[in-house]
């Protein structure tokens, strides 16, 4: 088994089975739907034009490159999109690079070759981007094998396994044929996916809309600067859009709508379901800069007659956002807010305890409390969550505290 990097293979003499040099490697072509890594054929210009050389006809694959078969035996060379190119798709191309969390420039691409029977198997193994693919890339042609070789050693390699990578393809349908599907990316945090996004032009962030699941691209959405929100909920149809926004906070869905022209926004609701379309509407209603314009119509509120057990069936079901799950709001007759119990106290009492013996006094705020005197109660008596109350005493929704530092960044 030896590795040959794809920039010794581009541009390498190809001689045939009776030993005479017919052409040189122009492009190596991966079929994603048969295999994922394999390469399916070399891509040979001759005399004659270009021809496909499969790497079961293949001896040996570096530096020169020879064939078991005759050139008359090689097939012509007929274009099909649905087959990745290296040289075309990958080099000098920007790829997600899943383990190191960033967009990373594509310098050379590594393979394995291993012999079989009379053979080449050839694998892609990793994409090198560091500086010895560069410098590799560079040199050929100008310095001896031998002098590049003993420069590269002292350069310590930089290079992504191939099952850390993630393509970047702008075309929906050949993202299809080349199986591409952002599966190491939705696993990420959303935090860094936004961060990767944010890395990325306008056509690839949409690409990366468009493909990753609606709840993965909600969270990523809440976390990415308030313009380029914008930019990517225009560029998607407005089915995809609206999927994506109903999974939002409806506070975050509330605020990116508030950004949109009213013509967008207003078909992005129509498309969401009632339910979700109700509470974003409400909330769009409110001054932006007020507890009503910042708060979350998602949370947790049980009779205050009710015991642990019925907080924790209630918690189950919850929908809406981790930091909600802080506390659990206690209501009489008609949404009145009655108390409030810390989820740390659920989850040290047993099941038949009356919450209104775990209840403690709670901080609330009228809906249009300015934000910077929300910010000023979190400050003062380090909420996690902040009741927002109406004029009857109803519990109108909550603040969140990332509601709360999302806000001081955006106001500075």
């Amino acid at each position: 088994m030896s590795v040959v990097a794809l920039s010794e293979l581009l541009g390498a003499a190809v001689r045939d089975a009776s030993g005479t040099v017919r052409g040189r490697v122009r492009e190596i072509a991966v079929a994603p739907q048969d295999h994922p890594t394999r390469i399916a054929y070399l891509i040979v210009k001759t005399s004659d034009g270009e021809r496909v050389v499969p790497p079961d006809a293949l001896r040996s694959a570096g530096a020169s490159v020879r064939a078991a078969t005759e050139m008359s035996q090689w097939a012509r060379y007929t274009p099909s999109d649905g087959v990745l190119l290296l040289k075309r798709d990958l080099l000098d191309q920007q790829i997600i690079d899943v383990h190191g969390r960033k967009v990373v420039r594509v310098n050379d691409v590594e393979l394995e070759s291993t012999p079989i029977n009379s053979h080449l198997l050839l694998n892609i193994v990793s994409v090198d981007v560091g500086a010895r693919g560069a410098i590799r890339r560079l040199s050929k042609g100008l310095v001896p094998s031998f002098t590049l070789r003993a420069l590269l050693e002292r350069i310590p390699p930089r290079v992504i396994p191939w099952e850390y990578v993630d393509l970047l393809e702008t075309d929906p349908a050949r993202r299809v044929k080349l199986k591409i599907a952002y599966e190491g990316l939705a696993k990420l945090h959303p935090a860094d996916i936004a961060d990767i996004v944010e890395d990325l032009p306008p056509a690839e962030r949409e690409a990366v809309f468009e493909t990753i699941d609606e709840e993965v691209a909600a969270e990523t959405l809440e976390e990415i600067d308030p313009d380029i929100q914008v930019s990517i909920v225009e560029s998607l149809d407005k089915d995809r859009a609206a999927d994506i926004v109903e999974e939002m906070d409806p506070d975050a869905a509330a605020d990116l709508l508030g950004e949109l022209p009213e013509e967008r926004s207003g078909e992005i609701l129509k498309e969401m379901q009632p339910q979700e379309r109700q509470e974003v509407t409400q909330l769009l209603e409110f001054g932006e800069h007020t507890a009503a314009g910042r708060m979350t119509t998602e949370f947790v509120a049980v009779p205050d007659t009710a015991v642990v057990d019925d907080a924790i069936e209630a918690l189950k079901t919850f929908e809406g956002s981790r930091e909600a799950l802080a506390t659990i709001y206690l209501t009489g007759s008609g949404q009145k807010l009655l108390g409030s119990v810390p989820l740390v106290k659920i989850a040290i009492s047993s099941p038949a305890v009356q919450l209104s013996e775990l209840s403690e006094p709670y901080v609330a705020c009228a809906p249009d409390t300015p934000q910077a005197e929300v910010a000023a109660l979190f400050d003062k008596y380090n909420l996690i969550t902040l009741a927002v109350v109406d004029e009857h005493g109803r519990l109108a929704g909550i603040i969140t505290a990332d509601d709360v530092i999302t806000m001081l960044r955006h106001s500075h």
